[in-house]
């Protein structure tokens, strides 16, 4: 790897730390993860988005505070939603495919990523909190997990859009 690359990945995963610590409130809180997902993706291209999340995630899962609300460690991946964060390598890689596309086909990898990480994490959750002896129904799981978070994040989606639209740092 170049060494503008290397540090192209570094300092989007520290974006994608800083937004993971900006809650902001309403009647669900939410993070920024997935507007610097998005934006990391779209700049940078889908491979280097993807390395930034592997560097985000084994940072996590190393120890360091880099997840929402400060959180860190194997214990917060292996966790009821440890799934939604390991799910954040997945939209790079799912965006990655469809790079080369139309304006609206990338658009709509990116919306299709979004849903593929909600699966994902929904999934996991399921299994995680149902493997601890306790009942819940997938639909329990969406309304708590899912359901809150679809228009944020679609709209986090638009304005990572938006803004990559004026910037361009991609690797030629």
């Amino acid at each position: 790897m170049k060494t503008k690359r290397i540090c192209m990945i570094a300092i989007a995963a520290a974006l994608m730390v800083v937004c993971s610590w900006i809650t902001v409130p309403g009647p669900v809180p939410f993070t920024l993860q997935t507007f610097a997902i998005y934006l990391t993706a779209i700049t940078l291209g889908g491979k280097n988005g993807l390395y930034t999340m592997l560097v985000y995630v084994i940072l996590g899962a190393a120890g360091l505070p880099v997840f929402s609300g400060f959180r860190a460690g194997p214990g917060v991946l292996a966790g009821p939603t440890g799934g939604y964060i390991v799910g954040f390598i997945l939209i790079p890689a799912i965006m990655l495919v469809f790079e080369k596309r139309s304006k609206t086909i990338k658009l709509l990898s990116a919306i299709a990523a979004l849903f593929i990480c909600y699966a994902f994490g929904t999934v996991w959750y399921a299994v995680i909190y149902m493997g601890s002896g306790q009942s819940i129904s997938i639909a329990a799981i969406l309304i708590a997990c899912v359901i809150p978070f679809i228009l944020p994040d679609l709209l986090k989606i638009a304005i990572a859009y938006i803004i990559a639209d004026r910037i361009s740092f991609r690797q030629k």
